[in-house]
């Protein structure tokens, strides 16, 4: 099989298009001939070696597919050759085929291309725990999305629209914004070109902040709460890990709230499946817009990463195999 291999740590550039054997799934995993692999921020630190889990080269990067499971290993059950199926991989994921723990598949509604498959998982299953799970979002309260052009960020807009909330979305490029919009911000702030603290002042306080981000903005969000307000710390895409002062919880009577996904999933796989068939029901009926994905064709991963891993990647993006 053709698959994009990181034969030692560096940039995007260093990565190579090269065969590589096909995976036989041990006991309890699947194979699936994956249809398409969606992009995120940890392979861009994986392939450098600066992910928290790590593992030496040569490996394959990619942590999320979607495609239809074509072998079972030994005491598989509830699963069957041809489902269509989504999950997360870790690693793997940039080939044409992975061998996965069965665990870990979440079936893909005939109504959802392989596309969109590949791409919501990590991105809408971290914001409807963080919106569901852990804020107990209500309709009506006012929701301030940082990064909200990136993969998160623009899920947390579509997922805070579709259940109820103003969602207020800051991002830092007009283009990031529009895509926003799209996904249904009522009120947009370019954080390139408006102070956030002053824009925030401006709109009245709010309930929940949505942080990817982290740096000098997770301060500014904090200090916009109302009272009860939910702070929910997703990320450091801006590379910078922010102290908060523990005076302005007290003060704010204001939560700070830790969303990890990765470890929700293992902890409570079932509960995550049903968030995301909640995902891709309110796709498939309506209720929320499905998210635009720019497509590459394997050969390209290089070039996306390298995008993504710079911050010029507005939205999300997927390799496909064909």
């Amino acid at each position: 099989m053709r698959a994009l291999v990181c034969e030692t740590f560096g940039p995007p550039q260093t990565l190579v298009l090269r065969d590589w054997p096909l995976p036989e799934p041990a006991a309890g995993q699947v194979r699936v001939r994956i249809h398409a692999a969606g992009v995120n921020f940890p392979d861009t630190l994986i392939i450098e070696g600066r992910y928290q889990i790590k593992a030496d080269p040569p490996l394959i990067p990619g942590s999320e597919v979607a495609g239809v499971i074509e072998a079972l290993g030994d005491g598989v059950e509830g699963w069957r050759i041809g489902d269509r199926v989504c999950a997360m991989t870790l690693q793997g994921g940039f080939a044409e085929a992975v061998a996965v723990d069965a665990s870990r598949l979440v079936a893909l509604p005939d109504e959802v291309d392989f596309a969109v498959g590949s791409s919501v998982l990590m991105t809408y299953g971290t914001a409807i725990h963080a919106l569901r799970q852990r804020a107990a979002l209500a309709p009506g309260e006012r929701l301030l999305v940082l990064g909200a052009g990136g993969g998160v960020g623009l899920a947390a807009v579509a997922l805070g629209a579709a259940m109820g909330a103003q969602v207020i979305a800051a991002a830092s490029s007009a283009e990031k914004l529009a895509l926003a919009q799209r996904q249904g911000a009522a009120e947009l702030i370019d954080t390139a070109n408006r102070d956030l603290r002053e824009a925030l002042k401006a709109g009245g306080p709010l309930d929940v902040v949505v942080d990817p981000v982290g740096g000098a903005q997770s301060e500014t969000a904090f200090r916009a709460l109302a009272p009860n307000g939910r702070h929910l710390v997703v990320g450091f895409a801006s590379g910078t890990i922010p102290s908060l002062p523990l005076n302005l919880p007290l003060l704010k009577s204001a939560a700070l709230i830790g969303v990890f996904w990765g470890a929700f999933t293992t902890r409570e796989p079932e509960t995550h499946r049903a968030n995301m068939a909640e995902v891709f029901r309110m796709m498939a009926d309506g209720r929320m817009p499905r998210p635009d994905i720019q497509l590459a064709p394997l050969a390209g991963g290089p070039d996306v990463l390298d995008r993504l891993a710079q911050r010029r990647l507005a939205g999300k993006a997927a390799l496909t195999m064909a």
